[in-house]
């Protein structure tokens, strides 16, 4: 995994530790980290696809995502190399939006989160509804910058944040929890951060 800028740890209160998931350090900063460089992407032609299998289901072009209700995000966000950033503030649009303005009903209990940079990741599906999961188009107020993700990226704030993939491009919905980049790669197929599950071995 690529990494840019330091991690910084800071000694922090008894209320913050309780906000920090096992094994994990608070930073202050926001690091960077890919599987490599951020693409180039032209909003001209950008597009979300919502897929079952090699069938699309519905496609939004960036304009269309635009037109969709917008919400709001706040909170904590973990990173499996250790570090959690709090009081974090993301804008987009929530998955369960998105389903709803195709007319759509998850067909199975299981997608993949699929990137521009051909980077995919794993997500159940009721991770994904209920208000868990948006695709975000906004940090701190300001559109997402492209060493985050942006101009989209998948936002699933309660797993590790390699499940919130950037450069998002569509969800695919498969009949199997199939498994990602880095979920081939050893890292494990859930990733709660307060289970601790960074490997595959891991309960």
């Amino acid at each position: 995994m690529a990494t840019t800028r330091g991690f910084t740890g800071r000694r922090i209160g008894t209320e913050s530790a309780r906000r920090l998931p096992p094994g994990q350090y608070l930073t202050h900063d926001f690091p960077v980290l890919s599987k490599g460089p951020a693409p180039t992407i032209d909003l001209a032609h950008w597009s979300f696809t919502i897929s079952h299998g090699p069938r699309p289901l519905a496609r939004w072009s960036w304009e269309e995502l635009q037109a969709l209700p917008h919400s709001r995000w706040a909170g904590d966000i973990h990173c499996v190399t250790q570090w959690s950033k709090f009081d974090t503030e993301w804008q987009g649009v929530w998955i369960d939006d998105l389903l709803a303005a195709a007319g759509l009903t998850p067909p199975t209990g299981f997608a993949l989160a699929l990137s521009y940079d051909d980077y995919d990741t794993n997500v159940p599906v009721p991770d994904l509804l209920g208000g868990r999961a948006m695709v975000a188009t906004h940090f701190g107020g300001a559109p997402l910058a492209p060493e985050h993700g942006g101009p989209a990226r998948l936002l699933v704030p309660h797993l590790y944040l390699w499940k919130s993939a950037k450069w998002l491009r569509g969800l695919r919905f498969t009949e199997r929890d199939e498994a990602g980049f880095w979920e081939l790669r050893g890292y494990h197929m859930y990733g709660d951060p307060w289970r601790q599950q960074r490997y595959s071995d891991d309960p």
